[in-house]
């Protein structure tokens, strides 16, 4: 009823509808070759990635890590105001890898995409990627994340940072992480020492 006057009347309008932008099929997927085994027996065996959103104010960042899983240091990263490609390849390309290495990475479009594929190969990496929607299968660089900003950022004020500060804060922690922060199952010892303690 209500319908048929307002119709009457001259009150109704057209909606449109808001369709959803049609996402690209990934290239390329794999299994989950790590399988959540996060032991390895030398550097630079295991790798995993990730990125991380760093919100301040009315601006995101994008942090992308690379961490080996021998003595969980943070081998390679980058800090940008854009996830994209280049994002993932630049933390990929500053790594010298031995042909083999395992790389394990979440599903998103940046890891499935025609460039990461091409510079994995060309580096000779071993792909391996979480299942959708599981978290726990990257663990060890999730919890490298989640200790970043819960010991930066969730202790201030972010709406007062800017693009410089936050990416000092970064930076920052990342050598504390490296050099400083001791961790039990690597005999209380920092990556690096603990690196250079077994080399």
């Amino acid at each position: 009823k209500v319908y048929r006057i307002m119709k009457s009347r001259g009150w109704l309008c057209r909606t449109r509808i808001k369709k959803s932008p049609k996402l690209g099929r990934p290239y390329y997927v794999t299994d989950n070759k790590l399988d959540r085994d996060f032991k390895a027996t030398r550097p630079l065996q295991k790798l995993v990635t990730d990125i991380t959103y760093l919100n301040f104010g009315k601006t995101t960042l994008y942090l992308s890590s690379i961490m080996d899983l021998y003595n969980r240091e943070i081998v390679a990263y980058t800090i940008s105001d854009t996830q994209d490609n280049d994002l993932v390849l630049d933390t990929l390309n500053q790594l010298d890898l031995e042909s083999g290495v395992l790389l394990h990475s979440d599903q998103g479009s940046v890891y499935t995409s025609h460039a990461y594929y091409l510079a994995c190969i060309e580096k000779g990496i071993t792909r391996s990627m979480s299942r959708k929607g599981t978290p726990a299968d990257n663990a060890g660089i999730e919890w490298f994340h989640s200790a970043l900003k819960t010991e930066t950022f969730y202790l201030q004020d972010r709406r007062k940072h800017n693009k410089v500060s936050i990416t000092n804060i970064v930076k920052n922690y990342i050598t504390f992480y490296n050099e400083t922060r001791i961790q039990r199952h690597l005999k209380n010892q920092s990556p690096v020492q603990f690196r250079k303690l077994v080399s």
